[in-house]
Formats: C-alpha cells, sequence, structure tokens
C-alpha cells in the first residue's frame, strides 16, 4: 500500500476509533476481563506507545540504525492510573498524538522511510518481530506500530 493510503487509512482508523470511544461511558471503560487491561488501560498504552514510537521514529530519521529503548509497558500502565483519569480526556490524548504521529509520518523522506537498516532491535519492540539477522526499514516499523494500535483497539471493539 502506498504511504497516501496508509496514511489516509491510519487517520480513518484514528477518527473512527475516537467516536467509537467515545459511545463507551467512564463506567465501561473502567472495566475489564479478569486478568486484563480495561480499555481505559488500552487507551494508556495506546498513549505510551505513541509517546515512545514519537522518539523513535524522529531519531530514525537522522541515524542509521533502528537501535531504541524498550519500555515496561505493564509498570507504565500502572504507575500512570489510567483507570482514575477522565475517559474523554484519554480519548483526546490518544486520537491527538496519533493525528501528529501520522503528520511525523507524512514529514518523513522517502530515502528515511525505505533506506535498509541492518542493525536494529525489532526483534525486541516491534509488535510483529523482525529477526535480528534480518535488515528492516523504517517504513516497517510505522507500518507495524499502525498494526499494533489496531489490534488494541479491536480488543476494546471486538472483531
Amino acid at each position: 500500500m502506498h504511504m497516501d493510503e496508509f496514511l489516509s487509512e491510519f487517520k480513518k482508523t484514528i477518527e473512527d476509533g475516537k467516536q467509537r470511544l467515545l459511545l463507551m461511558t467512564d463506567a465501561d471503560a473502567r472495566v475489564g476481563p479478569p486478568n486484563r487491561w480495561t480499555a481505559k488501560q488500552i487507551i494508556g498504552h495506546l498513549i505510551d506507545s505513541a509517546a515512545n514510537n514519537h522518539q523513535r521514529f524522529v531519531r530514525a530519521q537522522f541515524k542509521e540504525d533502528l537501535v531504541f529503548p524498550g519500555y515496561e509497558q505493564d509498570a507504565w500502565v500502572e504507575v500512570q492510573k489510567y483507570n482514575e483519569e477522565p475517559w474523554p480526556d484519554l480519548i483526546n490524548l490518544w486520537a491527538t498524538y496519533n493525528l501528529h504521529l501520522a503528520h511525523v509520518i507524512a514529514s518523513m523522506t522517502e530515502n528515511a522511510l525505505t533506506r535498509t537498516r541492518n542493525e536494529h532491535n525489532l526483534d525486541q519492540i516491534a509488535w510483529n518481530p523482525v529477526s535480528k539477522n534480518s535488515p528492516t526499514t523504517l517504513d516497517y516499523f510505522v507500518r507495524d506500530y499502525v498494526n499494533h494500535l489496531r489490534h488494541h483497539l479491536n480488543q476494546i471493539f471486538g472483531p
């Protein structure tokens, strides 16, 4: 899929997701299956993912590798107490941050996106890992981020 079409679909995912999320009550968003994240915690995790991947996407444009620090996702969700935040505030932050990421991605040069990177740690930090011995691109990582986001929205909404 060409990048323009990908970005259009990404923005549509954000806008549609925002509208659907706003239909949920705060009380419903605070309850989840046993030993699983609630909708509030999933959106909080997606905010954390946006924050971590924002800096990765920016840095990747002026470095030769795709090696980035990871983060303890469960600990991030736990210490930020997303269940205690107002639901509309979480939704708006998630949507706005991701629209900014769409802008960041749209601003990337073709070379930054498609340049092959032999050194990476996408075997550790990507949602769909890339073998340590396989070269990859920023384009792959960007698309992987959006697939991760859609996966978590599907957890909230169902397939």
